[in-house]
């Protein structure tokens, strides 16, 4: 056996290019999304939302945008993070728990099971444990991985993260402006006191678009 693996070694190393060349890269896989319109009294944000990878927590997004849920409601929360180049943090906004738009709670749908992350503009839920999500979310500015699900983490928590369910595909600018807005220091409490900013902004409507053709 030894004497025929070292005769077809040179075959084989002789047919590799040729091989390689005839080769075609593999296509990437496309899933379906949803356009969504964030306007806001400082500019406008498109978001890709991902309603095939993530089908509870886009459609629950998606109810509060054709319900006129999130009109009205403000971007409230710049987080600054003090390590990496800035802008570095993220942006939160949504409803706050108003009693006259929020829904009940959805299902977590952890990115270990979707296999979106928290990358530079994505949007996920803003949660207290998982499973509690309802109208809030965050865009991440930077890459933000450390809050992906980690199923092997002792802290049950941060076994399951948080849920990814869309991205900015255009306005990360608006998201940089809105984030670098002052901040109050004596707004908030505990760990969310110097997080808030003082005048937040306006989210004015969100409304579902159509593809630009290509």
């Amino acid at each position: 056996m030894t004497r025929i693996i070292a005769t077809l070694a040179p075959l084989a190393m002789l047919a590799s290019p040729l091989l390689a060349q005839e080769e075609l890269p593999a296509a990437q896989p496309t899933y379906d999304t949803q356009l969504v319109v964030i306007e806001t009294t400082m500019g406008d944000i498109t978001v890709s939302i991902e309603t095939e990878r993530a089908p509870i927590t886009a459609g629950n997004f998606l109810r509060y945008v054709d319900e006129d849920r999130f009109d009205g409601t403000k971007f409230y929360r710049a987080m600054h993070l003090d390590w990496g180049e800035p802008p570095n943090g993220l942006l939160q906004g949504g409803t706050q728990m108003h009693p006259d738009r929020v829904l009940d709670p959805i299902a977590h749908e952890p990115t270990s099971r979707t296999g979106l992350s928290h990358t530079d503009g994505a949007l996920s839920m803003a949660r207290y444990d998982p499973g509690t999500a309802t109208g809030d979310f965050s865009i991440m500015i930077k890459d933000q991985t450390g809050l992906d699900a980690n199923p092997a983490s002792p802290d049950p928590n941060l076994q399951l993260g948080f849920a990814v369910f869309g991205y900015v595909v255009d306005g990360m600018d608006v998201v940089h402006a809105i984030h670098a807005a002052p901040i109050d220091p004596d707004k908030g409490e505990g760990w969310m006191k110097g997080q808030l900013l003082a005048d937040p902004v306006e989210i004015v409507d969100m409304r579902r678009v159509d593809a630009a053709p290509d």
